[in-house]
């Protein structure tokens, strides 16, 4: 994909976010990059999304040094430049405040998979990351914010568990690309509303049978998979 190709693709994905209701204001960004040269596309901050253009996004390489953008880049840039460094499968990265998903990690929950909508999209409970430490936000809030969640997703596959929540912050997701980071955070949002009713209608309600989620999972990924019209 070429500079031009990744710019539309992360000015879409970022416009999306808005008319998708993922988001309200300013509350969250879409990143891609292009792993041939390293370049990382990113949303300015503060920037409204129906004002955004081509011309307004941010290219960085992955030290964070701007390439190409006259606005500033978004806050949360560190946090992205972060998991495109640890996880080389990742090709876009998703970040929004998104209201039920936002809610478990304000409340420093997980989100149990309770049913067969969840298992089609994420493999088992979709994780909490930890707090930062005082020392973490004076020296480097949003670098540290990376640091956390890769500390959580490493000894996880991040291509089986594209999201994370930050406790008392919001989701991160990702994807091969742009595109695949936003679906991963409309799906995201999407399990975690379902979950939060399924908790008031069901309080001690438990996880829904390893079988059937890995089950679930596996006939829409991997070598597999025979959901959709793949071979078509």
């Amino acid at each position: 994909m070429d500079l031009s190709e990744l710019k539309k693709q992360v000015l879409e994905a970022n416009r999306a976010l808005e008319t998708s209701g993922l988001v309200r204001l300013t509350w969250g960004n879409v990143s891609g990059i292009d792993r041939k040269s390293g370049q990382v596309v990113i949303k300015p901050s503060g920037v409204p999304y129906h004002e955004l253009k081509k011309e307004h996004l941010v290219v960085l390489d992955l030290n964070g040094n701007k390439i190409e953008g006259d606005l500033n880049p978004s806050s949360d840039t560190p946090t992205h430049l972060a998991l495109y460094r640890a996880f080389p499968g990742i090709g876009g990265v998703a970040h929004t405040h998104s209201i039920y998903a936002t809610m478990f990690a304000q409340a420093g929950r997980e989100i149990p998979c309770f049913g067969t909508t969840h298992a089609d999209h994420f493999s088992g409970t979709i994780p909490l990351a930890r707090h930062l430490t005082p020392a973490e936000v004076e020296e480097d809030y949003e670098g540290n914010t990376g640091k956390c969640i890769i500390e959580r997703i490493e000894k996880l596959n991040p291509m089986e568990m594209p999201g994370v929540l930050l406790h008392g912050h919001a989701p991160f997701t990702w994807g091969k690309d742009a595109t695949t980071a936003l679906v991963n955070s409309i799906a995201l949002e999407a399990v975690a509303e379902m979950a939060w009713g399924t908790l008031l209608l069901a309080p001690g309600k438990t996880a829904l049978p390893p079988h059937i989620m890995d089950k679930h999972y596996s006939r829409k990924h991997g070598a597999g998979a025979y959901y959709g019209q793949k071979g078509k």
